[in-house]
């Protein structure tokens, strides 16, 4: 017998993301474990569209952070994010339902989904929280990780040290990842700035040369690209 899907109540999505945030245990608690993969699946796809929005918004006044581009680029967030958020679920919560089938949980992968669909609440507050260098990377991997420590224990009967234990380690790594990426991120972006000044200063210089001289400071300039290009190869 096919299973019901629970239709999506747009109206009960902003209660469901406070309680997330302020009450995650009883939220968890109560949080149904079946009724089909609509209803989360449209709560996680708003929350993104949100955090999206967000993001855009903080572009304009240059706060988009080493990966939300800035300015008008910034407001490709609002597609992308959603995107980004909807693939990253189905596979986040393949990964979740094997590490809490290890841990000895017998519930299924949709309720795996359920748990990592709603832990969403938090993209709107961490698409702003990430614009804080690296601090916001790592509060964003530290709470999401603590939201699957309250799924653990209250959806699939984990104990919390086991919890606690697990995802610690998980979040060691990933926020090591994530202050590594932010790092190259802004280093990758402090030398594509230098760049266009430079190509700027060279284009302005290029105006009053000749054809000979013009090719002389091109290949002088590519020879400079290919410099930095190596001294970042060696860092």
């Amino acid at each position: 017998m096919e299973e019901q899907q629970t239709a999506p109540d747009f109206s009960q999505i902003p209660s469901q993301a406070i309680r997330v945030i302020t009450d995650p245990v009883g939220f968890y608690r109560d949080m149904p474990k079946s009724g089909g993969f609509l209803e989360p699946l449209v709560f996680l796809v708003v929350m993104a569209l949100v955090a999206g929005v967000v993001m855009a918004i903080l572009s304009l006044i240059g706060l988009g952070g080493p990966m939300g581009g800035f300015g008008t680029a910034g407001f490709a967030a609002i597609v992308m994010v959603p995107i980004g958020a909807l693939i990253g679920g189905f596979i986040g919560a393949a990964i979740l339902y094997v590490i809490w089938m290890l841990m000895g949980s017998k519930e299924s992968y949709e309720t795996a989904f359920r748990c990592i669909a709603y832990a969403s609440a938090i993209y709107p507050v961490l698409a702003v929280v990430r614009s804080i260098p690296y601090l916001g990377g790592v509060i964003g991997v530290l709470w999401g990780l603590f939201l699957m420590v309250v799924a653990s224990e209250q959806v699939h009967k984990i104990a919390k040290n086991t919890a606690y234990v697990v995802f610690g380690i998980i979040a060691l790594i990933l926020v090591v990842m994530n202050v590594g990426a932010e790092r190259t991120a802004r280093k990758f972006m402090a030398s594509g700035e230098h760049i266009s000044e430079s190509m700027m200063e060279q284009a302005k210089r290029m105006e009053d040369m000749t054809p000979e001289e013009a090719g002389k400071a091109v290949g002088e300039f590519l020879k400079g690209l290919e410099q930095a290009a190596e001294g970042q190869k060696e860092e």
